[in-house]
């Protein structure tokens, strides 16, 4: 009789941890879903899917790359915020930034509150939408996405991509100002993209300056559209604290 009960409990647990690896196992693969679908939406709807970045829909079904979001410079705070949106809905990004340089290929979406930042980089309002010629000015989390910022310099490249194909800019100037600047968002000589984030990185509380990194678009690779209408762009945005 003991014996019996002995191998029911012993069949209860076998049972039990086997529901536990599925569920674990269900879990990793919704996780990695949500962190790639953001890019692979937008390589599959701008057709910029290549061998290296392959298309996230193949014979209708969903094809998974892996993870290429570094955290190793991120926060903890910040790496949980961002995986709380992982299962979270989102429209599709306006574009993607790469900077090859830092390994860095962020979706941009439209705004800059707590929850597009949380889960990429967004398009400061007011100032010109990607792939439109004017600045266009983009936020991130200085604890997250825009951190590695620390390390580009003047001259390196940024790619940014939109429906209408890919646009190469090279970094022209790197400068520290206080929240209440806001030129630093105004149409420059040409069409731009302004980097955002707070600083100092890695300032405990929030962060009393900004870091801006401007790039100005290579003159062999000109806009594919009119010139946008730019209002009242605000850099103030709380970008990260």
């Amino acid at each position: 009789m003991k014996r019996n009960h002995l191998l029911k409990v012993e069949l209860v647990l076998l049972i039990t941890g086997a529901l536990c690896l599925v569920i674990y196992a269900g879990a990793r693969l919704h996780s990695a879903i949500g962190r790639n679908l953001a890019l692979q939406r937008f390589d599959v709807e701008s057709g910029h899917s290549t061998a290296e970045q392959p298309s996230a829909v193949s014979s209708g079904s969903l094809v998974l790359r892996e993870d290429s979001t570094d955290f190793s410079l991120w926060s903890e705070k910040r790496i949980a915020a961002y995986k709380e949106t992982l299962l979270m809905k989102f429209d599709a990004p306006l574009a993607v930034l790469s900077i090859p340089k830092i390994k860095l290929r962020v979706p941009i979406f439209d705004g800059t509150d707590d929850l597009i930042l949380n889960r990429g980089a967004g398009r400061i309002q007011g100032t010109a939408m990607p792939g439109d010629s004017g600045n266009i000015g983009i936020a991130a989390h200085r604890d997250g996405f825009f951190r590695s910022l620390k390390d580009v310099d003047v001259g390196d490249r940024l790619e940014l991509s939109t429906f209408r194909g890919t646009i190469t800019y090279a970094i022209d100037d790197i400068e520290i100002v206080f929240p209440d600047n806001v030129t630093v968002l105004e149409p420059r000589a040409q069409p731009s993209v302004t980097l955002v984030t707070c600083y100092p990185f890695y300032f405990i509380g929030d962060a009393p300056q900004r870091y801006i990194v401007h790039a100005s678009q290579l003159r062999d690779d000109r806009p594919r559209s009119t010139a946008s209408v730019q209002h009242a762009p605000n850099p103030s945005t709380e970008v990260a604290r």
